[in-house]
């Protein structure tokens, strides 16, 4: 009795350090890749301003091909609208928003995971040599969850990939136009 008496407080303590030590780690994720593309921003622009584009590139897209869509506000940019729903668990269901809309220079868009949280996320468009360099930034408040502060370390693998995979298949298309 004594031993898993022991071992009880142990495991206590051991979620309370788990615990402490979440409210040291950044409140902030962040989360950014971006690819040179061969092409004039304007090549690029639309596929980014119009989210009825995104499942050409969207690595998300290609995970779950049962998952629905419902679009709403203008044809483009701010305003525009996707409401998705999937069972696969990579995939979920949310809402993702146009909120700014800069011609050429950047999107940002407010994104709504439902119980899993907001967050922000952004493409900017800069001229570099004879292409165009693309950034995609994805930003998130973990709060006082320490849960998320722990799976904040992790962000950065697991939505970095995506992104990476995104931009190369924005970069294909993109180069093709």
């Amino acid at each position: 009795m004594r031993f898993i008496g022991k071992l009880l407080i142990g495991l206590i303590a051991l979620v309370g350090i788990l615990a402490v030590v979440a409210f040291a780690l950044p409140r902030e994720i962040e989360v950014s890749r971006s690819v040179v593309v061969n092409a004039p921003a304007e090549k690029i622009f639309p596929h980014i301003n119009d989210l009825r584009k995104n499942g050409a590139w969207s690595p998300w897209a290609k995970i779950d091909p049962k998952t629905t869509y419902a679009y709403t506000g203008p044809e483009q940019g701010v305003g525009q609208q996707v409401t998705w729903s999937s069972t696969h668990r990579d995939v979920g269901s949310g809402t993702q928003k146009i909120v700014e809309s800069v011609a050429n220079r950047r999107v940002a868009m407010d994104l709504d995971f439902g119980d899993m949280g907001t967050a922000k996320a952004d493409f900017q468009l800069k001229a570099e040599g004879n292409g165009t360099r693309v950034t995609w930034n994805f930003e998130t408040d973990a709060g006082n969850n320490p849960m998320m502060r722990w799976m904040g370390l992790m962000m950065d693998t697991w939505i970095g990939n995506k992104y990476e995979e995104g931009l190369g298949n924005l970069k294909t298309i993109a180069e093709q136009a």
